[in-house]
């Protein structure tokens, strides 16, 4: 294993980590919110929080899925096409990637600058800018996690090897796995 597939390794298992504890964190508050309504009582800062907690799950969660090569793209497009261009498009379609999230990261940075002066309508003491600092920070990480998976995508590739396939068939592996252990 390469010291490249071990820090994959790491950062992955930080990120799942992190975007369960966020998971978790929005489960509490949107319950201990349902609660409180049942008994006449309120959180005035709920609404504000479990947005944030929302977005900051869907932005870190985006990153775990980048790490994974879950995201949204066409790994069949590429592995299907003629070796011969294969390669020019994967680095294409990284360069794009990248390029996007570097814009995301560079202008999210430079908003926050905007923000620093707002602050949470419910609580004031937190500020507009520690809140929106998961975009320029979830970019960077987003593409550090494109980074720490191109050579693995890379290889795939290079083999022909589409992921969408590859997890079709994982998933009726498990699937019949599963229907066996059922009948038996």
């Amino acid at each position: 294993m390469t010291a490249i597939d071990q820090l994959r390794r790491v950062l992955e298992r930080l990120l799942e980590v992190f975007t369960v504890g966020l998971l978790l964190a929005l489960t509490i508050t949107v319950l201990a919110a349902v609660a409180l309504r049942m008994f006449g009582g309120s959180l005035p800062w709920y609404d504000e929080v479990a947005s944030i907690n929302l977005a900051w799950l869907s932005f870190y969660g985006a990153c775990l899925a980048a790490l994974k090569r879950s995201h949204m793209g066409f790994p069949g497009i590429v592995s299907r096409a003629a070796p011969a261009i294969r390669s020019s498009l994967f680095m294409l379609s990284e360069v794009i990637v990248v390029g996007f999230f570097a814009v995301v990261a560079w202008y999210g940075y430079r908003v926050l600058e905007v923000l620093a002066w707002d602050t949470l309508v419910s609580l004031p003491s937190i500020g507009l800018d520690v809140t929106q600092s998961v975009i320029p920070i979830s970019a960077a990480l987003f593409i550090v996690c494109e980074l720490l998976s191109m050579p693995m995508a890379w290889r795939k590739m290079r083999a022909g090897i589409d992921s969408e396939d590859e997890a079709i068939e994982e998933a009726i592996r498990i699937a019949e796995e599963d229907l066996k252990e059922h009948r038996s």
